[in-house]
């Protein structure tokens, strides 16, 4: 994860996280990945991970299906939102390589204290950490958070104290479907990128404008997280197959043409972020 982190910040595009909600999700992103010749991230929530079968199991059926498919792009395991110092232990010890510490409903020391107990685990194991600052708005998996800012000093403290790897400060984007105009704080995204001397990560970037996601990219986000959009595509093709057939009942009928369709969007994705062709 931290070689290609950097290559994207450097070189001024961003890795894609897709969230993985169920095993055709893994093949359509890697396929999308491949054909694009893309690094990409597999990202899965904390509140999703029993439902995917547990962490070990998420992980080694990544790799197997990677492995059944030729899969050559770099591809990244990852756990967002982890919700506690544990289940990140967990993740890490599982064969993840990267993890999101969440602590930003925590108060700020807090926060740093168990991101201090994550990273110090994280990169004995060589595994890259993610923090949060702020209040990213809306709903990601059962979450519900109302928009807050990050702070500067905030953000300046939890990386400085903790030395962890890569930022996501709240500024103004939302987790699932945007009521209204996403507005974007792009001054506050200025200031922190100048001060802040880690990568950032945008949460929530379904339903940005490309225009919005280029000045993201140009302000520091290496990594930039998509979940909302797949999902609409994906429900949206199953539920014209149903209606266009009322006599389907075969599982694979109704179920494998729609890879394709989440395979279309991630690549639809990789070139909003302008990851094509980087490997």
């Amino acid at each position: 994860m931290q070689p290609i982190l950097h290559q994207a910040h450097d070189a001024k595009y961003a890795i894609p996280q897709i969230n993985v909600n169920g095993l055709i999700w893994i093949e359509g992103i890697l396929r999308a990945a491949e054909k694009k010749r893309a690094p990409i991230i597999l990202g899965t929530t904390d509140k999703i991970i029993d439902y995917l079968g547990g962490y070990e199991f998420i992980c080694k059926l990544i790799h197997l299906k990677a492995q059944s498919l030729n899969i050559t792009t770099p591809y990244v395991i990852h756990l967002d939102h982890g919700n506690s110092v544990e289940s990140c232990i967990k993740a890490i010890d599982a064969g993840y390589d990267s993890v999101m510490y969440d602590g930003s409903r925590l108060p700020l020391e807090e926060n740093i204290e168990n991101m201090k107990k994550v990273v110090n685990y994280a990169h004995q194991h060589h595994v890259l950490v993610e923090g949060e600052i702020g209040g990213i708005g809306g709903n990601e998996d059962g979450l519900v958070n109302e928009v807050q800012y990050a702070d500067l000093d905030e953000c300046k403290q939890l990386v400085q104290q903790t030395q962890l790897d890569a930022l996501a400060p709240a500024l103004g984007s939302v987790h699932g479907r945007y009521q209204g105009e996403p507005k974007l704080g792009f001054k506050e995204m200025t200031e922190i990128n100048e001060q802040v001397a880690v990568p950032l990560v945008l949460h929530g970037a379904s339903g940005l404008s490309d225009e919005d996601l280029k000045k993201a990219i140009l302000l520091g986000h290496s990594k930039i997280n998509f979940n909302t959009e797949i999902n609409i595509a994906w429900s949206q093709y199953i539920r014209q197959r149903l209606n266009a057939d009322v006599t389907l009942f075969n599982a694979k009928e109704i179920v494998a043409p729609s890879i394709h369709v989440i395979q279309s969007t991630v690549e639809s994705i990789i070139d909003k972020c302008d990851a094509a062709e980087r490997v």
